[in-house]
């Protein structure tokens, strides 16, 4: 009898995990959506290393520690090609290897090393303002 029990909650259990994986109505509207991406800068200090880009288009809006990485947010002031471009030039100027690198439509990779660190600056074109692009760099010691 109670095996009959544990069966039927097994399987009451894996119909609710079907429903609710096949749920969500997939929303085209919802899928990519915008949001705000231009705020205020933030005063808190990057932690990045002295000689690590940090190009004028660039607007930090948050910088926080996350175990061993360092993080920042922001938002670039161009379209995700001129920043992906103007990012990866920069690295290369600031003589940091670029490990890997990648560009698509709506968003672009640079995977970084240089200073003793390790990272990736990602780009995505998601903002709801114009000629706007989100920025999110992580630095973590090699």
């Amino acid at each position: 009898m109670q095996c009959r029990a544990v069966l039927a909650g097994v399987l009451v259990l894996g119909a609710l995990l079907v429903v609710a994986g096949c749920g969500g109505g997939g929303d085209k509207e919802s899928e990519g959506s915008k949001s705000p991406c231009r705020a205020e800068a933030t005063t808190k200090t990057t932690g990045f290393p002295a000689g690590f880009p940090m190009p004028g288009e660039l607007t930090v809006t948050s910088a926080h520690q996350d175990g061993p990485t360092r993080v920042i947010d922001g938002y670039w002031a161009s379209g995700l090609d001129e920043a992906y471009k103007e990012y990866k030039d920069q690295i290369t100027e600031a003589k940091y290897d670029v490990l890997f690198d990648e560009k698509e439509d709506h968003d672009a990779e640079i995977s970084y090393k240089g200073d003793g660190r390790t990272g990736q600056i990602a780009l995505r074109d998601d903002c709801s303002e114009d000629d706007t692009t989100r920025v999110h760099i992580t630095s973590r010691p090699e």
